[in-house]
């Protein structure tokens, strides 16, 4: 066996290839062995297409069974998969094409799937090493120019099997999988738990939390963002007997707020399992299995992960080390070598602290970084359109206390125009969770001595919006 990520993936499905891998809405299901079957077709079509080893596949479509067919199959053909969020408008997508150069690029899941149905599947994985990339995760940056993490299968693998460990995955397991699958949190940290395990996936298109409800009789295992468990926990069908059945609910993607974490352990009995990660290093701690699950804390390294806090302080930022780190970004080396300290760690741009005993906190972000929804937006990429509506003078994006979200996207402007004009502007140009809720009109923005706009000063002011 190679060290493809495909061929660790498939040597732990069930011996039994009849049993369910995915349990659909309608009912019906899709089996083990239809799945490798499936990928292998598609893994052969991708071949006839000419897509040979280090080529990339990119997908832009809506979650689907075959989206993760193409998946496994862009693996086992020994090509880099590119997900791309199916809201991405067309601006933002040839960026994407232009930088990545992709082989392929499939907006049509289903229809990719049913091209290769008469083909003899692959009868074996393209042999790669742990260093050949598997993927690339695109990630918004500071700048506006989005970035691609590259993940290898190595990478892949080694968080894979940590986290399997870590969370006592084993074929009894029923994964509710409500997760977009555009992003490492649907597509590699709950769907290679679930593979590992050979257990099946109660799958859902998208979340929503009368459908979440109904099947968590049929789940043991849920992972979902913060804004997932304040809407469950608004709905009074949420009770502590609808949860009774679940061994396990898993948050991340962006901070649980304690009073979150207080009120479902109120509700269920049960305490959220935290956990912190982030495109270019998948997971990096979790709160234990058997232990204290503390709120406010991310808890332990996971195996393998180094981690110290930077410029010897008690509190700072976050540097890492170890095998599920990636290695770079795809065609930035300047970046990449800015990202990393000379001994090899990959400065996060997390602020936080560490206990004696191992377990950290997370205590905000040096990036200038909101998280929504358990989206990533980076300001500058929003700051940039606003900027140039007709009448705008200058803009400043922030991240303000929302209910439901988290945080929500707001823009403080100073210029001549209107609300509407600016978000129409913004929709044709951006994804839509990226869209500002509210726009604020001054006549000047705050300024440090050095002329930078003070955005602390901002989220002040404009702290409440959401109350």
């Amino acid at each position: 066996m190679s060290d493809n990520l495909y061929e660790l993936l498939a040597s732990r499905f069930p011996v039994d290839r009849t049993r369910p891998c995915f349990l659909l809405a309608d009912g019906s299901e899709i089996s083990y062995g239809a799945l490798e079957t499936a990928a292998g077709r598609i893994a052969a079509l991708m071949i006839a297409r000419g897509v040979v080893p280090g080529d990339r596949v990119a997908l832009q479509v809506e979650k689907s069974p075959e989206a993760v067919m193409i998946y496994l199959a862009a693996l086992m053909a020994g090509a880099v998969f590119l997900p791309l969020n199916a809201a991405y408008t067309p601006t933002e997508i040839e960026y994407f094409l232009a930088d990545a150069e992709p082989r392929l690029f499939i907006q049509d899941a289903r229809g990719f799937a049913r091209q290769a149905e008469t083909l003899e599947p692959l009868g074996a994985a393209v042999p790669r090493t742990a260093s050949d990339l598997a993927s690339i995760i695109y990630t918004s940056g500071t700048t506006g120019r989005s970035k691609g993490a590259m993940l290898s299968h190595g990478n892949l693998a080694a968080n894979a099997l940590a986290l399997h460990q870590a969370w006592g995955f084993t074929p009894d397991d029923v994964l509710l999988h409500a997760l977009p699958i555009f992003h490492v949190h649907g597509l590699f940290v709950a769907l290679h738990c679930a593979f590992l395990s050979g257990a099946p996936m109660v799958w859902l298109p998208k979340y929503d939390d009368l459908q979440v409800v109904a099947c968590l009789a049929r789940a043991t295992v849920m992972m979902g963002v913060p804004t997932f468990y304040t809407r469950l926990l608004a709905n009074p069908a949420f009770t502590h007997e609808a949860a009774a059945h679940m061994r396990l609910f898993i948050c991340g993607s962006a901070p649980l707020l304690e009073a979150t974490f207080a009120e479902f352990e109120a509700r269920t009995g049960q305490r959220i399992l935290e956990r912190y990660g982030m495109s270019e290093a998948v997971i990096i701690t979790s709160n234990p299995l058997d232990g204290d699950r503390i709120a406010g804390s991310v808890g332990f390294p996971l195996p393998g992960v180094e981690l110290r806090i930077g410029g010897g302080e008690a509190t700072g930022v976050l540097e890492i080390r170890g095998p599920s780190v990636f290695g770079g970004y795809w065609r930035m080396p300047e970046k990449t070598a800015e990202e990393f300290s000379s001994d090899g760690f990959f400065i996060t741009g997390d602020v936080g602290r560490q206990d004696p005993d191992g377990r950290v906190w997370i205590s905000g972000r040096a990036k200038d970084l909101i998280i929504s929804g358990g989206y990533n937006v980076y300001p500058k990429e929003i700051e940039l359109v606003i900027d140039e509506c007709p009448g705008i003078t200058e803009s400043a994006v922030i991240g303000l206390p929302h209910p439901d979200f988290g945080e929500a996207v707001c823009a403080v402007v100073i210029g001549k125009s209107d609300e509407a004009s600016i978000l129409a502007r913004v929709r044709e140009k951006l994804a839509g969770f990226k869209i500002p809720k509210r726009i604020f009109f001054v006549d000047e923005l705050p300024r440090n001595a050095m002329g930078k706009v003070q955005k602390n000063l901002l989220r002040q002011k404009y702290g409440a919006s959401f109350e």
